[in-house]
């Protein structure tokens, strides 16, 4: 089957889109392709409007220049664009008059047989669509929504499954999209002739698209538009979804739920949903990139002596500490494998801050000991050279 030619090909260079020469390998191809999705790829570019464009434009000119078929076919209707259906073409200076009298004036303003009669006859030896497919209404894609989760620490750490109620933009319910008053039969759109753009613009060689104001692009009208719609098709749709936050998300992190977005039209594919993440704090651990972190108060004396410390861990068995002898305040011991989930599936490690711990009231037999204590380091040069660098 011959690939389907589209009439916006016309005015779309995806060679240049995709910043590669005409006579491009298909390997060349794939490769430029890769490197522009990466750097323009909505993931990596959360709220830069203008590289989500970008990327949409470069996806939609791989789907055509990656596909041998559709490439032949877009090769095939570029140059007959270029050269035109007629003897002379559309460029020159004195613009394109065929035989007849007529210019591409009178072409877009629908004389002479109108402009799809035209591009119907040239582009049919590229793959010419049946009549029974085009005035078909083209597939649209639903619109991507945003919404924003709040969830708990643990939560975050081992993964958890949330429900979201959504308000998103949707096919109207009364008329399901089409526009028209439920009972009523549409007929083809008398300004674009069921194109679903018209031509404007027109200034030299060619000209530009723009989706048909009349038909809004559906290429069907109704004379009775929906009453609950006013004729624009479009509705509301408030629904609740399961959503699946992975392990390891971060606070801050935006999720991608792909087809979790608004709903399509015509069978078209529903729009990402976009999961912006809020991690409420632990009273207890902390995160450090894919570590977890916790403060564990020790006594001068476990310090000073060492000893054996027993600390918990998030949702696992307790581990035990082994603090050497004179371990100062501040040192921090790594537990492996006890933090958060990475996303190759490991886990980060659990970092132990030792806080040394004075009590603000001591016995009489600890006072004496300290006493005691401070009786047998009298003399210690702890703080020997202090004011000699404080001069330096």
């Amino acid at each position: 089957m011959a690939a389907e030619i589209r009439a916006d090909w016309a005015t779309k260079d995806f060679y240049q889109v995709l910043g590669v020469g005409k006579n491009a390998s298909s390997a060349d191809i794939k490769k430029a392709y890769r490197k522009l999705a990466r750097e323009h790829h909505p993931d990596s570019n959360p709220g830069d409007t203008k590289k989500h464009e970008t990327f949409k434009s470069v996806a939609e000119a791989y789907d055509v220049l990656g596909d041998a078929e559709k490439r032949e076919a877009y090769d095939t209707y570029r140059s007959q664009v270029a050269s035109g259906p007629f003897p002379g073409g559309f460029g020159g200076g004195g613009g394109f008059r065929p035989p007849g009298g007529f210019d591409i004036d009178d072409v877009i303003r629908g004389h002479a047989g109108g402009f799809g009669d035209i591009f119907g006859d040239f582009i049919g030896n590229a793959g010419r669509r049946g009549s029974s497919t085009q005035n078909r209404p083209r597939p649209v894609r639903g619109n991507d929504v945003e919404s924003t989760a709040t969830i708990a620490f643990t939560d975050s750490i081992e993964g958890v499954t949330i429900s979201l109620r959504l308000t998103s933009d949707a096919a109207c319910q009364t008329c399901r999209g089409t526009g028209g008053k439920p009972g009523t039969k549409p007929h083809i759109c008398s300004t674009c002739e069921g194109a679903g753009f018209i031509v404007s613009g027109v200034g030299g060689a060619f000209s530009l698209n723009e989706t048909c104001p009349a038909c809004r692009g559906r290429q069907l009208v109704y004379d009775e538009p929906c009453p609950t719609c006013g004729g624009s098709g479009r509705g509301t749709s408030a629904r609740t979804i399961q959503a699946r936050i992975p392990a390891g998300v971060k606070d801050g992190q935006r999720i991608r739920l792909k087809g979790k977005g608004g709903p399509g039209e015509n069978s078209g594919p529903a729009g990402d949903l976009f999961v912006t993440v809020k991690v409420t704090p632990h009273r207890l651990f902390g995160r450090k990139d894919d570590n977890l972190t916790i403060e564990v108060p020790v006594s001068f004396d476990e310090a000073a002596l060492g000893a054996d410390v027993k600390i918990p861990t998030l949702g696992g068995a307790p581990v035990t500490l082994k603090i050497p002898a004179g371990t100062p305040n501040g040192r921090t011991f790594r537990v492996r494998g006890r933090g958060a989930r990475k996303k190759d599936g490991t886990n980060g490690d659990l970092l132990a801050t030792v806080q040394v711990h004075v009590p603000a009231v001591l016995s009489e037999q600890a006072r004496q000991a300290v006493e005691d204590y401070r009786a047998a380091t009298e003399g210690s040069t702890l703080r020997s050279g202090l004011f000699e660098a404080a001069q330096a």
